[in-house]
């Protein structure tokens, strides 16, 4: 049972909360798998408002609500009347009154589902806010990592690639550190956020480092509509120097996941033969996202506090 209305984030779940999100995200995935999946959210509606281009993500709040049996309505921003002026409390407050049961939000700015969350009676989930949070990519990570290594505690997963501006890195790191987890980092050092080493990380000195016995091996893309330019000389050096090669796989442990939230910039991040490969799990990760949210929907219709 999560003891909010809303999902906001990791960095506030306790580590119960969390762990009954996955073992529930197990059962929906068996069921998904199965095509045998019971309609739980027969008359519900959920509302997907994204202020960002995505199709991972959408898609899949899109599809979990469906399988669940609830009313799903696809807000396109750039025909709304956000294009009038009209403000996101406004939009939200609107959408409410219309007796919406969920909002999934994607946001540029960060706080912006926390500030819906505060001003409406349905459940609010985080799709991604700014370079905050993005708790369901999390939560289908860590599934991931469950599903191949039977647990979280005790895994070291190593992440690297565009940390500074991503909300997935912030996620994973508030969440394989609550169930026992080691995160290591990498990334040039422009793209190191100095804050989180007070979160748990662990800053490597080298993709060599980072990958020593690691379980798990994370890429990140590259941002570049977020970035102001600067912060490395090219692509191409970045994947010489930065990416993830197949060479450097001897430094993981033999059995080690390979993983990415997509879209991957092939030959930047990873090159193709591992983005292909038998270890990765990049496409194994989209279905377990489908599973997440199916949970995080049922879950969050069964929160028993009081709705302002």
């Amino acid at each position: 049972m999560l003891s909010e209305k809303d999902l906001l984030g990791l960095k506030n779940l306790k580590a119960a909360e969390i762990e009954e999100i996955l073992s529930r995200a197990e059962e929906m995935k068996r069921a998904l798998v199965a095509k045998k999946i019971k309609k739980t959210l027969d008359g519900k509606t959920l509302v997907v408002l994204f202020y960002e281009n995505s199709t991972r993500t959408r898609t899949s709040f899109e599809l979990a609500g469906k399988y669940l049996g609830a009313n799903v309505v696809n807000i396109s921003v750039a025909t709304s009347s956000v294009q009038k002026g009209e403000t996101l409390i406004d939009t939200g407050k609107t959408l409410d009154a219309m007796k919406v049961d969920f909002f999934a939000i994607r946001h540029q700015m960060a706080g912006a589902p926390a500030l819906l969350a505060k001003n409406v009676k349905a459940s609010v989930i985080n799709g991604g806010d700014g370079m905050h949070e993005h708790p369901t990519q999390a939560l289908l990570d860590m599934l991931t990592l469950k599903e191949k290594f039977g647990r979280i505690a005790g895994l070291k997963v190593a992440i690297l690639g565009d940390i500074k501006h991503s909300r997935v890195a912030l996620s994973n790191l508030f969440g394989l550190k609550k169930l026992g987890a080691e995160v290591v980092m990498y990334a040039p050092a422009t793209m190191i956020p100095a804050e989180l080493e007070k979160f748990g990380a662990k800053i490597a000195k080298s993709r060599e480092e980072a990958l020593d016995g690691a379980d798990g091996v994370m890429g990140l893309r590259i941002q570049l509509e977020r970035q102001n330019g600067g912060l490395f000389p090219s692509l191409g050096e970045y994947s010489r120097f930065y990416g993830i090669k197949r060479e450097l796989l001897k430094y993981a442990k033999p059995n080690a996941v390979i993983m990415h939230p997509g879209p991957v910039n092939r030959g930047v991040e990873l090159p193709p033969e591992l983005i292909d490969g038998a270890q990765s799990a990049i496409e194994e990760q989209v279905t377990s996202g489908v599973a997440v949210r199916m949970a995080v929907l049922q879950m969050l219709s069964e929160y028993k506090g009081v709705r302002k």
